[in-house]
């Protein structure tokens, strides 16, 4: 009976461990950033050279469109607000774009330093990621420094204010990690992306510590991610794919 017991438990788990394994979905050269909206059931890519995209869960393209000369890095959705923000790094700037045409609204900056640090150092690598929860927006900053150096690798946080053209830094998330290129909520729990490790870290803000860490294949350079209602996970990865975990919350 062990015996029969420790034969499923290991082909559970390879089964497990093969329903883990990513899938490309769709092709996006040098994509950098994914959200997923709820609204309409659709995932929104954006790409290195200013290029948007709408695809299905399935990795359909639906629509795209070149906004201009910006270096995207990063996009979250507000559905009620039915708005798309957009990380544009080097300027370190949110580009807020209408969700239904993509016509852009205006340019959100965010004052550089924090206590008297430049978190943000201008002409470095700059924010990587964008997320929304609630009233505020979190940014990584993209980087292998540790605080309180300049330019070090951090999440600032932001009131979520589209009023305000310049927005100053309220607080940081010095969370340890190196190299963060990735920012996605999902239900309330902060993930991250750690490029240069293959990790994805999920943090809970309240207790400000790591809760679980999961190893991704360091094939892919991960640059974005997201999760749909499910609990499905998609990767954007600046080789050019867009990968998809089926039922990584499950």
């Amino acid at each position: 009976m062990k015996r029969i017991l420790l034969i499923i438990l290991i082909f559970s788990g390879l089964v497990q461990n093969m329903l883990a394994k990513e899938i490309i979905i769709s092709k996006i050269q040098e994509a950098s950033g994914i959200t997923y909206s709820e609204k309409s059931n659709t995932l929104f890519v954006v790409a290195d050279e200013g290029s948007i995209y709408e695809l299905t869960l399935e990795g359909k393209i639906l629509r795209q469109k070149e906004i201009g000369k910006y270096d995207f890095e990063g996009v979250a959705v507000d559905d009620k607000k039915d708005i798309l923000l957009v990380a544009i790094e080097g300027k370190d700037k949110i580009l807020v774009l209408s969700k239904k045409n993509f016509k852009k609204k205006k340019e959100i900056s965010i004052k550089r330093e924090f206590n008297g640090i430049k978190v943000l150092k201008k002409g470095d690598d700059g924010i990587e990621a964008i997320a929304i929860l609630k009233d505020k927006i979190y940014l990584s900053n993209q980087s292998d420094k540790p605080y309180p150096k300049e330019d070090s690798s951090v999440i600032v946080v932001i009131d979520y204010d589209l009023k305000k053209k310049k927005q100053k830094i309220k607080e940081i998330i010095n969370h340890g990690y190196k190299d963060i290129a990735g920012l996605t909520f999902y239900k309330n729990n902060l993930f991250m992306v750690s490029d240069d490790h293959s990790l994805l870290i999920e943090y809970d803000l309240k207790k400000q510590k790591t809760k679980k860490e999961y190893k991704l294949t360091n094939y892919y350079a991960q640059e974005g991610i997201t999760f749909d209602k499910k609990g499905n996970l998609y990767i954007a990865d600046d080789g050019g794919n867009i990968l998809k975990i089926k039922d990584f919350k499950k």
